[in-house]
């Protein structure tokens, strides 16, 4: 199977074992196939992909947030060449994960779009739990760019 869910379902996470803690995160970082242009793939993902997404109630209820990070700009200094962009689709457990994509939707939708819109060969995803926060909660206690506690 050659689907972006088979290939998240392929991975060392138990299909639908919850065991990632109650929030997880799925991080996905995008490959145009390679008959699209970045601004094709871009028009697709941003207009037809993510509304498509989020006007199926039957995929949209699994998810708490999907964000959709274009690539900045072109050329080296702005990442890896071969990414177009990242996707963090937010899920209450891992298995609200799993359910989207067990979803009869998401075979008949949204399988055939990822198809025609990524190089799945070069998917790389991860799942994460709870983010560690380092800078940004006024809890950090100095350093370069940090705020001192109680400063």
């Amino acid at each position: 199977q050659g689907t972006y869910a088979a290939k998240c379902a392929g991975g060392n996470v138990a299909h639908g074992s919850g065991k990632l803690g109650p929030m997880v995160r799925l991080f996905a970082f995008l490959t145009r196939r390679s008959e699209l242009s970045h601004e094709e793939f871009l028009d697709h993902w941003l207009n037809v992909h993510g509304p498509l997404i989020a006007g199926t109630p039957e995929l949209a209820r699994h998810i708490r947030r999907y964000e959709q990070h274009p690539r900045a700009e072109a050329g080296p200094m702005s990442g890896s060449a071969h990414c177009d962009g990242v996707t963090v689709q937010h899920f209450d457990s891992a298995d609200d994960l799993w359910a989207f994509t067990a979803e009869p939707a998401y075979a008949e939708l949204i399988a055939p779009d990822e198809a025609a819109l990524l190089d799945l060969q070069r998917l790389v995803w991860v799942i994460t739990g709870e983010p560690t926060v380092v800078i940004g909660d006024g809890t950090s206690t100095g350093g370069v760019g940090g705020d001192v506690a109680g400063a």
